[in-house]
């Protein structure tokens, strides 16, 4: 009766141009991602929280909420960009 044997480990090759192009892709696909949720967040905070204001300056029957929404939602969109992309 003979005994298995188990495989040596091999050494470890060079990652092929394929490889590294997949990798790049897959780099560029991340960054893409980063880059166009950015975009949304600068979009969505001021819309939203200027719409809140709208809707409160209509319920009080003022109109400077609508301006503090815009510029509070626009700084609140820098806050979380720079919370969550410019801490790596």
């Amino acid at each position: 009766m003979t005994t298995p044997t188990t495989p040596e480990p091999s050494e470890p090759t060079e990652p092929t141009a394929e490889d590294k192009a997949e990798e790049l892709r897959r780099f560029n696909s991340r960054e893409q991602d980063s880059a166009w949720r950015a975009v949304a967040y600068m979009l969505t905070g001021p819309l939203i929280y200027g719409g809140l204001g709208a809707l409160a300056d209509h319920w009080l029957g003022t109109t400077w909420l609508v301006g503090v929404g815009i510029v509070g939602g626009m700084a609140l969109s820098l806050y979380l960009i720079w919370f969550r992309y410019g801490t790596h």
